[in-house]
């Protein structure tokens, strides 16, 4: 798919003229090229790319405000800020699309799956029969959570943990599907987190894949500094996002206290779903290609492991290995000619 119709796909919704969420210049300059699109580089800046000249351009936003004097404060200027916000959220923009909901309404611009709104609300449920109990717990493997959820003696505790939640929060006993509302509102948005941890548990297949190779081009001279480099950022990768997780889990592990603060919970959980959100769609790309790939030496996985270091490298490294690292392919990049890509 071409880098313009990927933008296109990546927010196919339009809004009516007048409408203040659409993406609408008043500079001319951006309804001047038919192919002109918004994305991110790999290291998380904004740009517009547009074909010139038979070359690719890529523009920064900052070069582009100081070349036509667009302020902060101007419309166009205020845009640009909303589309760079909204390129969290999306691979791409393009004039004409509607802003992610993330950076206007505070909702999402995707939708999970009804399997993962079922395990939000069967979670959420099961936390609160195990209150009743006396030793709440979280249940973050579905298949877990399916497990007791068939449980005779659980499904007999649901209606009574109901009722006695409704009691807890002083609303009265026989007021029991009012707690049976709140679970559903939560479930609602904590049905993002579940959908994040499929895709955690894909970026793990990947790691998987990698630590393989590791040990594979481990006497392999050539490789070795390359591989163990992507094997390394993979566990940092993991060890973020798991921690990410941990922290959710434990900041929605009470579920009275939840269902007293509900308004508060949900900000929380729409923060944490558009912090992994963000971080995670980069990774989706690499999906489907490293799902082909088999844990051998080859030409072809050469170039993935490099093509997953650059990938890595801009967002895991740490500053001093960072540093150090861009200085070497700077000065390796001073005895190359320039390619057909213009930076502004």
């Amino acid at each position: 798919m071409a880098a313009a119709d990927e933008a296109n796909t990546a927010n196919p919704a339009k809004s009516k003229d007048g409408d203040d969420n659409v993406i609408k210049f008043e500079h001319k300059f951006f309804t001047s090229f038919e192919e002109l699109y918004f994305r991110l580089t790999d290291t998380g800046e904004a740009v517009v790319v547009l074909k010139m000249a038979g070359n690719e351009a890529i523009l920064a936003f900052d070069g582009i405000k100081r070349e036509f004097g667009l302020t902060e404060d101007s419309a166009d200027g205020r845009l640009l800020t909303k589309i760079a916000e909204g390129l969290q959220y999306v691979r791409g923009l393009k004039p004409g699309d509607v802003l992610p909901k993330e950076v206007t309404t505070r909702e999402a611009s995707w939708e999970p799956t009804d399997r993962h709104r079922r395990i939000a609300r069967q979670r959420l449920t099961m936390q609160l029969v195990t209150w009743l109990t006396g030793d709440e717990h979280i249940f973050t493997s579905p298949e877990e959570l399916a497990q007791v959820a068939e449980d005779p003696q659980v499904k007999k505790n649901i209606n009574l943990a109901f009722a006695e939640a409704a009691e807890e929060l002083g609303l009265g006993r026989e007021r029991r599907e009012e707690v049976v509302t709140y679970i559903e509102t939560l479930a609602k948005e904590l049905a993002y987190i579940e959908a994040e941890r499929d895709v955690f548990t894909e970026i793990k297949k990947i790691d998987d894949k990698v630590q393989g190779l590791r040990r594979i081009y481990g006497s392999d001279r050539g490789m070795i500094e390359t591989v163990d480099q992507v094997a390394r950022l993979c566990q940092r990768a993991l060890k973020v996002f798991q921690e990410n997780f941990d922290q959710i889990d434990a900041q929605t592990g009470e579920i009275l206290a939840m269902l007293k603060n509900i308004d508060n919970q949900t900000d929380y959980i729409r923060s944490a779903r558009d912090e992994l959100h963000r971080r995670m769609i980069p990774w989706e790309d690499y999906f489907p290609v490293w799902k082909s790939v088999y844990v051998v030496k080859s030409d072809e996985n050469v170039l993935r492991i490099r093509d997953l270091y650059q990938f890595l490298a801009p967002r895991f490294m740490q500053v001093n290995e960072w540093v150090l690292v861009t200085k070497r392919g700077f000065d390796q990049a001073k005895k190359k000619p320039l390619g057909g890509v213009l930076r502004w």
